[in-house]
């Protein structure tokens, strides 16, 4: 990361907001429910971002959502989508669900199986508000060593669209280094180690750390522990 300007700001995971409701246990980077951390609300166009385990037959029932790109990663487990528009799914690991909420759109989310589900769950403010909503999933097969583009603006490589300039990428590593090159440069990056350990510019993130860096087209990454697992969220600042 040369760029003299770059700025950051680390969002270490024993910072969370933490919540156990029994059949969800979950940590709030941002915040959400009934945690608050006024200096914790977003980064740029990134709202919310939940790390979410769901007890066996349990979970959402019908909500609503409205003008907000939602994001679900899944790392374990199972759960069934259905929604307002009729679409039903089941979403498995390695798969990722966008829904664009737009107009307003009511969905559950249930895990059915008898194993607890684990997840990411992103919110991404969108481009505008109004869209129509709309629902889509795709299950993604990694490669080690490089970043797969999980979502997009426009679904380039093979990625699911959302409504934002945005982009969302996992990659699993071994120890050797590895770099991000922003898809736009004006866009900052918050990049989450699911689990492993980096170093990015002499600080050391470990699993679930963050960091939100901008005012750079490019961050280098050295990889501390074999099969690091990585997050980057790419979005507009303002």
């Amino acid at each position: 990361m040369s760029t003299q300007s770059l700025q950051y700001k680390l969002f270490p995971a024993n910072e969370r907001g933490y919540a156990d409701y029994g059949w969800l246990k979950t940590y709030y980077s941002f915040s959400f429910a009934n945690w608050y951390h006024p200096q914790k609300v977003h980064f740029g166009m990134l709202r919310v971002l939940n790390d979410d385990a769901i007890a066996p037959h349990a979970g959402f029932d019908m909500h609503p959502h409205n003008d907000m790109e939602i994001i679900t990663i899944m790392f374990q487990g199972e759960l069934t989508h259905q929604d307002s528009m009729g679409n039903t799914g089941v979403l498995k690991a390695s798969e990722v669900q966008v829904m664009s909420a737009g107009t307003g759109i009511f969905h559950s989310e249930k895990n059915n199986s008898n194993e607890w589900t684990t997840l990411f769950q992103i919110w991404i403010f969108p481009d505008k508000k109004g869209h129509t909503p709309r629902y889509d999933q795709k299950k993604f097969n990694f490669s080690e060593n490089q970043f797969q583009l999980l979502v997009s603006p426009d679904g380039r490589e093979n990625s699911l669209w959302i409504h934002q300039n945005a982009f969302i990428s996992r990659g699993n590593f071994n120890t050797n280094p590895t770099h991000y090159s922003l898809f736009d440069k004006k866009n900052g990056v918050y990049l989450m180690v699911i689990s492993g350990q980096i170093k990015i510019n002499n600080m050391t993130l470990n699993a679930r750390d963050a960091i939100g860096i901008w005012n750079t087209e490019k961050i280098e990454i050295q990889i501390l522990n074999n099969h690091t697992d990585i997050l980057i969220i790419e979005i507009p600042m303002n």
